[in-house]
């Protein structure tokens, strides 16, 4: 059963949390990360992706990187932009987007749960960004991007979220520069903590939605410090990991979408012979203009469809039998279906997580996006029907992993807003 726990956060000032709100440090590259804090002094990039305060050209994985994401840390705390809550609370946190809200529990989890497997996943990491993630939570002696849970719905807890958010007055509450609100509640009330406590305790696992690097490198900065204090009794913060929990039923899984450079030599009518041996391949109408609404519905209407754009053209892809087998968690996925099918055995891209010849559009970019890189050199690209929410969690309830880049979520946790100090 899962333990997720209140915690004393580090967290901004009521009147400088939108300031210091950050998009995650991987959903951008060092040079736009300089770009967006040009002018932004409390954007917790500054701790996040501290090398934005150091010349260019900085080795990023360098000691100085990390020591200045410390010191940016401290300096906010110090300054009194972060301040620290005496109490164990919990927090909820909402994010409406486009009309869509959800709310999640912020707390922490346990990394024994995650060594266990109580505490579930669906995505392989890469050592070279653990790494980045372990020096960063050991130096700044603090988890400080938060991790994106979800579990199958608890009525009663969802009840009591519901009646906190409906009248107890928000900590936060802005909206960011992306049009995305964020509302805070802090929920310290004693009754509603064991409240929150037990019904975790009834939860029998949690799923990792987002953030497997970050929880890997938590689990691995707490192994490390349990080797150091041998006589450690687990109640430690070092044993514990931020995070935000959210109903299943709530949360929505975006199209994460392929753009191939080449068709390995293939002209693009032979591509679409051979597409035909693997799906119904119908020619789609051209948008009279090409606006995101117009494209938009040119989108994959249902699982095992896809969409593909090449040659100024839009095709419609329906998967034939056989392709894939119904039963299996991960081979009925359709970017399975695609890896299996057309990207490995007719583009020769064996290794979509370290071919250059692919690269990854997530779906908030839209239909547009995927037309303006075929447009300006690109191949092919293939639009996909999201991966649902019943999938990701039979898949981490077998054991088994997601190809790369099956699931794209949005709204973004924002990172800054809670901060968990191991010590």
């Amino acid at each position: 059963m899962a333990v997720f726990r209140p915690f004393c956060a580090v967290r901004p000032s009521k009147e400088k949390a939108a300031d210091v709100a950050a998009l995650p440090y991987d959903v951008m590259t060092s040079a736009e990360a300089r770009v967006m804090t040009k002018d932004a002094p409390l954007s917790f990039l500054h701790v996040d992706r501290a090398e934005i305060d150091l010349p260019e050209g900085t080795d990023l994985y360098s000691d100085e990187v990390y020591e200045k994401a410390a010191a940016n840390l401290r300096g906010l705390i110090d300054d009194g932009v972060l301040i620290r809550d005496p109490d164990r609370c919990y927090y909820l946190y909402r994010e409406i987007m486009d009309g869509r809200a959800q709310t999640g529990i912020v707390g922490c989890a346990s990394i024994d749960e995650y060594i266990s497997g109580t505490i579930k996943k669906h995505e392989l990491t890469v050592a070279a960004k653990e790494a980045d993630r372990i020096r960063h939570v050991d130096v700044c002696n603090a988890n400080t991007g938060i991790i994106f849970l979800t579990f199958r719905n608890s009525p009663a807890l969802e009840e009591r979220m519901e009646a906190i958010t409906g009248h107890d007055e928000p900590l936060y509450d802005f909206v960011s520069e992306d049009g995305v609100r964020h509302i805070v509640w802090k929920v310290g009330d004693p009754s509603d903590v064991r409240m929150f406590e037990e019904s975790f305790s009834q939860i029998p696992a949690l799923y990792i939605a987002d953030g497997h690097h970050r929880t890997a490198s938590a689990v691995r900065v707490g192994e490390r410090r349990r080797r150091e204090h041998p006589g450690y009794t687990g109640e430690e913060e070092f044993n514990y990991f931020l995070a935000a929990a959210f109903p299943a039923s709530q949360l929505s899984i975006w199209d994460y979408n392929r753009v191939v450079k080449d068709l390995n030599g293939l002209t693009e009518d032979a591509f679409l012979e051979k597409l035909s041996q693997v799906f119904h391949v119908t020619p789609l109408e051209q948008p009279e203009d090409g606006s995101e609404e117009a494209l938009a519905a040119l989108k994959p209407a249902e699982k095992h469809m896809m969409t593909l754009y090449m040659g100024g053209k839009w095709f419609s892809l329906k998967a034939l039998s056989g392709t894939y087998d119904p039963d299996d968690t991960v081979m009925r996925l359709d970017v399975s279906i695609l890896q299996r099918n057309v990207l490995s055995p007719i583009l020769g891209i064996e290794d979509p997580r370290t071919d250059a010849r692919i690269s990854f559009v997530g779906g908030i970019r839209g239909m547009k996006e995927l037309k303006r890189l075929v447009d300006n050199g690109a191949a092919a690209a293939f639009a996909m029907y999201p991966t649902g929410m019943d999938d990701l969690m039979a898949i981490a309830d077998d054991n088994r992993i997601m190809p790369p880049k099956s699931t794209w979520f949005e709204p973004k946790l924002r990172s800054g807003l809670f901060i968990h100090e191991l010590s």
